[in-house]
């Protein structure tokens, strides 16, 4: 299949599935193991409004919780991951996952720190040929929409390490794009959540609205 195929499949299902004001869903993806995949429950709907008014996309006000084995995955041309803890998949789930990923389905994780260990242990199953690389600064997802010329802002300092924007890539094409040591989550959040400054929390927004962005356009 190629990616115009792709795109036409995720298009026609959220089309055929939602109302005809929106184009597209975000998935929040919920995983097994113990970690808190529900953390930051005002994160996407911040940056799904900031998206939608900002003409970056067209997107439903709703992210909808899907299941990892599920095969309503697929109904969403993005799935959004984080939280702090464990994450176990099994079998099933990693078949599931990489035939989405594949197939044109785009995987959005965002480190809450605590999660590192965690999913880089679960996606070498889902990809065990493929290593997560670092992304140069160069690579468009950092210019989609807003300049970020030095990568990834940071968002929380915890550790003070600097952040990193790490992907798989598949046949050529970036399917899984990881947010490390930024906190991009938890600054989509209003800002009196976490104490964010409003700079931060629209540097977070903005990076957040490219990766939606490239993740519609490739």
């Amino acid at each position: 299949m190629s990616k115009i195929i792709h795109i036409a499949f995720f298009l026609l299902i959220s089309l055929c599935s939602f109302s005809q004001n929106t184009t597209v869903r975000i998935g929040l993806l919920k995983y097994n193991g113990g970690g808190d995949w529900y953390a930051n429950p005002g994160s996407l709907p911040n940056l799904i409004k900031f998206c939608n008014r900002n003409n970056i996309a067209s997107i439903h006000k709703d992210a909808n919780i899907v299941e990892v084995g599920s095969p309503e995955l697929f109904s969403y041309p993005i799935v959004h991951l984080t939280g702090h803890g464990n994450i176990v998949l099994d079998n099933q789930e990693v078949a599931n996952l990489r035939k989405y990923l594949e197939n044109g389905g785009f995987l959005h994780v965002d480190d809450n720190y605590g999660l590192n260990a965690y999913f880089r242990r679960e996606i070498k199953k889902v990809f065990p040929n493929e290593e997560l690389v670092e992304l140069p600064y160069s690579h468009p997802i950092y210019h989609q929409v807003y300049e970020f010329p030095t990568g990834l802002p940071k968002i929380h300092e915890h550790d003070g390490k600097a952040p990193q924007g790490f992907g798989i890539f598949y046949k050529g094409r970036l399917v899984c794009f990881y947010t490390y040591e930024t906190d991009l989550g938890d600054g989509w959040e209003d800002p009196s959540v976490h104490n964010d400054t409003e700079i931060n929390h629209q540097k977070a927004l903005k990076m957040g609205a490219n990766i939606i962005s490239y993740s519609f356009s490739n």
